[in-house]
């Protein structure tokens, strides 16, 4: 069966953004200036070009997640170039109950389609799916409520050598604890920490 992946930046205090949303603490916030070492980027790359299907939430789609990997993708000299070019050409699923494809969103809806029906059922009907694995790119709302209905397998945590000391959790919306076994950790040259864990 398929797993569902989540790879996320956090702060050290357990954060993904501040409460307004703001991410320019993290070390790397997906522009051109990747300060990442070579050993992190690849990891990444490596991760992101293992799955076939990509997970949105409304809001990373409006915001333009997928114009603005498009873009990059159009640069082969581009550090960021593998990444792109994969997220571009990989069919990428939208997890929303206010909008249609009649609404216009930057970048277009090319490979990208809208989930029906209960995001539960669906994403459980799109594990038991012929393929590779499949990652999850969302807001604090969309990943807490996957993360509540035990929907992710593995956990990609890259902690960022910052506290914000408040802001937008992504464990908030559970009821009772949740185990999870650690599969590897490590710590790279750039100041960044992998936790990876399997639930």
């Amino acid at each position: 069966m398929r797993k569902l992946i989540l790879e996320v930046q956090v702060s050290v205090d357990g954060f993904i953004a501040e409460v307004n949303g703001n991410t320019d603490w993290m070390l790397w916030n997906w522009g051109p200036d990747w300060k990442w070492d070579n050993e992190l980027q690849k990891y990444h790359t490596d991760l992101t070009t293992s799955v076939d299907c990509i997970l949105l939430s409304r809001h990373m789609a409006e915001e333009g997640f997928i114009a603005h990997w498009a873009n990059v993708s159009e640069n082969p000299k581009d550090t960021r170039f593998e990444f792109a070019k994969h997220i571009t050409d990989t069919h990428k699923i939208v997890f929303t109950k206010t909008i249609d494809k009649s609404v216009s969103i930057p970048g277009g809806w090319d490979k990208t389609d809208i989930a029906e029906g209960d995001f539960v059922d669906t994403i459980h009907s799109l594990k038991k799916k012929n393929g590779k694995n499949i990652i999850v790119y969302g807001g604090a709302t969309f990943v807490s409520s996957l993360i509540k209905e035990e929907l992710i397998d593995e956990f990609h945590f890259l902690v960022n050598p910052v506290a914000i000391g408040g802001g937008l959790p992504i464990f908030s919306y559970i009821t009772e604890k949740q185990q999870l076994t650690l599969l590897k950790s490590k710590a790279f040259d750039c100041g960044m920490v992998l936790l990876h864990y399997r639930r």
